[in-house]
């Protein structure tokens, strides 16, 4: 079932498995996208340290083997899971999830 009233963000092969990709949803405001083992996880470009974006470059948010995303800033880690800080300055802290749903192989921001 398809939803015509709300523009898709993008289709879900548009995300590297087992990579990531970045999104400009206005002036301000930037989100980004993990496919790992075939989940899909959406996080805000924000580090909770700082408020800087993650990203060193455009889509690139992981560690060189794809563990964990990385603030470029700082070199704090975050599972890819539930976006918790392990290691650097905001140990402890999350980054904050963005809701969105799946339909037709299409996601959209809920």
């Amino acid at each position: 079932m398809s939803d015509s009233s709300q523009q898709p963000l993008c289709a879900l092969e548009d995300i590297p498995a087992d990579g990531s990709r970045g999104f400009q949803l206005g002036k301000f405001e930037s989100i980004f996208a993990i496919r790992k083992n075939n989940q899909l996880y959406l996080y805000r470009n924000r580090c909770p340290h700082a408020g800087l974006e993650l990203n060193w470059m455009p889509d690139r948010f992981l560690d060189r083997d794809g563990k964990y995303i990385i603030c470029s800033a700082h070199g704090a880690m975050f599972t890819i899971e539930n976006g918790e800080c392990i290691a650097g300055p905001c140990a402890g802290a999350y980054l904050e999830s963005v809701e969105f749903r799946l339909a037709d192989g299409l996601i959209y921001l809920t």
